[in-house]
């Protein structure tokens, strides 16, 4: 049976084509995307030891191997750090993110009235929220967890003008969550609850896609400012490893503006 390195190794070889990689294809191919032989080939590596990486029954390939795979692959840099960490490359973050937000932070949330700012604990549980982004993302859904209003949340499917973009970005941004802390049992209990209660949330998650940075720009639908473009901003906050200080903008003088500045009136009335 694969490993979790065997099978992200299949699925971004399925992803890759001859021409992508400067190979001729000759003929119908059995399976997408390149063979196992070409990958091994183009990496400097032999058949068998890539099909035992894949197999899982090698999972410790050196970093100049994972170089090469990962050049033969086609992997951005978000992908191949995911690699590395697979291939137990990187060290695992071990300190567990804390759970409370420095009173400090908190109290700097409320200082920005006019930008929708919240903090990101594990798992993307929302640690703490200015009452804008409270608005703004309609209280963060029954739990509080980002990614699980994103879908248990029927109301998310309508806040987020581009739900199926901000989603797989979401998921994407969350498999890199989970390979820097595999053990972290947050993570495994957020992801082990939507994928047995959503089957949009297990395709994304299957289909191994990984992303470091978020999107830049969100397009939301509110049902009391109307439609809305936000850009965003995320900093780690380097006091509580593993926190996140995500703010959000709109441009002045813009239609956004003005509709955020409305949800700011409902919200201080």
């Amino acid at each position: 049976m694969p490993s979790p390195l065997g099978e992200f190794l299949i699925l971004r070889r399925s992803r890759v084509q001859p021409a992508d990689v400067g190979l001729r294809s000759n003929g119908r191919r059995r399976v997408p995307g390149l063979r196992r032989e070409e990958v091994a080939r183009l990496a400097d590596v032999s058949v068998d030891y890539y099909m035992r990486l894949e197999q899982g029954r090698e999972a410790s390939p050196s970093p100049q191997v994972a170089a090469a795979i990962g050049t033969a692959l086609l992997l951005d840099e978000h992908a191949l750090a995911h690699l590395y960490r697979l291939a137990g490359l990187t060290p695992p973050r071990t300190v567990p993110t804390a759970a409370a937000v420095d009173p400090q932070l908190a109290a700097f949330l409320n200082e920005w009235p006019d930008h929708p700012a919240f903090v990101l604990g594990q798992a993307f549980d929302v640690l703490a929220a200015n009452p804008l982004a409270e608005a703004l993302f309609l209280g963060f859904g029954p739990t509080g967890n980002l990614l699980e209003s994103m879908f248990l949340d029927p109301a998310a499917a309508v806040l987020y003008r581009d739900w199926e973009t901000v989603a797989a970005s979401m998921v994407a941004s969350f498999r890199l969550l989970e390979a820097a802390q595999p053990r972290e049992p947050r993570i495994a209990e957020v992801r082990g609850r939507l994928l047995a209660a959503d089957a949009r949330f297990a395709e994304l998650w299957t289909d191994a896609e990984v992303r470091g940075g978020r999107l830049r720009s969100k397009r939301f639908r509110h049902p009391e400012a109307g439609d809305l473009e936000l850009h965003l901003q995320a900093f780690d906050v380097r006091a509580a490893p593993g926190q996140e200080l995500v703010v959000y903008r709109t441009e002045p003088g813009s239609a956004s503006n003005a509709a955020l500045k409305v949800l700011q009136a409902a919200v201080c009335s």
